[in-house]
């Protein structure tokens, strides 16, 4: 009987183990080097950077458009940097935004090392400093997020005042995610929640959620079940194309879908 318990535990310790393992190289790919700016593609840019309440000093790039009203706080995905998103960038510009877009801790020029509390503050550090520039409209902050970065706005619209919320390629929470990727996870042993589907409940500002049916990383299901669950105003953007094309495949479908979100709020 001992023996067995034992081996119990053990079995039990070695797969907690197991789990952490996976969390930590599954969720969070960031790199450091920047190889590209706004610069590269004619948009100027201020390089920015920031500190978080817990001491970390974070970077990110404001690129200012004379014509905006509203300004998008942009929350990317789990990998790379802000220097792969300079085609979204250029979207939301040439739409007549400015955009504000920050690294999370670990990533680029951010210090630190992410994490899911990590994230969180750093967004809201993002948030904050927006607020403490004269030149930006503070009743007209749009929270976008995409994938991951979707997670990140909906828990920063839960905690400071946004005009709009804007979800792209997202899912319900970070058990659901597991049980497509891996399946074999207890979820009950994950330790990242990533409880979007519960937050967003809360979140009553004017939600536009977006979601390709050809979707290979995040299902469709998923942003369909994170729309239901939101509750009202929000309306569902429906387009196709791969998970980290979808903007590019359905562009003008994209664009148009965002824009007459915007322009209903009177932010464009």
């Amino acid at each position: 009987m001992i023996k067995f318990l034992f081996l119990a535990i053990l079995g039990v310790s070695a797969l907690v183990i197991l789990v952490r393992y996976i969390e930590g190289k599954s969720i969070f790919h960031p790199t450091k080097e920047i190889p590209v700016t706004p610069q590269d593609i004619n948009l100027a840019f201020e390089d920015v950077y920031f500190v978080t309440r817990d001491q970390i000093r974070l970077n990110g790039w404001l690129i200012k458009n004379p014509k905006a009203q509203a300004t998008l706080l942009f929350f990317h995905g789990n990998a790379g940097n802000i220097s792969q998103r300079l085609e979204k960038i250029a979207m939301f510009y040439a739409m007549g935004l400015n955009v504000f877009i920050l690294d999370y801790r670990g990533y680029g020029r951010s210090q630190g090392d992410p994490t899911e509390k990590g994230i969180y503050i750093d967004a809201m550090a993002a948030y904050d400093y927006l607020r403490t520039r004269t030149d930006i409209d503070k009743d007209k902050i749009i929270g976008y997020g995409a994938s991951l970065g979707g997670v990140v706005a909906v828990d920063l619209a839960g905690e400071r005042k946004l005009a709009a919320l804007i979800i792209d390629s997202s899912f319900t929470s970070a058990a659901d995610i597991s049980k497509t990727i891996y399946p074999f996870i207890p979820t009950l042993l994950l330790q990242t929640k990533m409880d979007s589907v519960n937050k967003v409940k809360d979140i009553l500002i004017p939600k536009l959620f977006i979601h390709s049916i050809n979707d290979e990383i995040i299902p469709f299901q998923l942003g369909k079940e994170l729309f239901a669950a939101a509750a009202n105003p929000k309306e569902f953007l429906q387009i196709t194309g791969g998970h980290n094309t979808n903007h590019v495949d359905s562009r003008d479908k994209f664009i148009s879908g965002i824009g007459s979100f915007l322009i209903e709020l009177n932010l464009l």
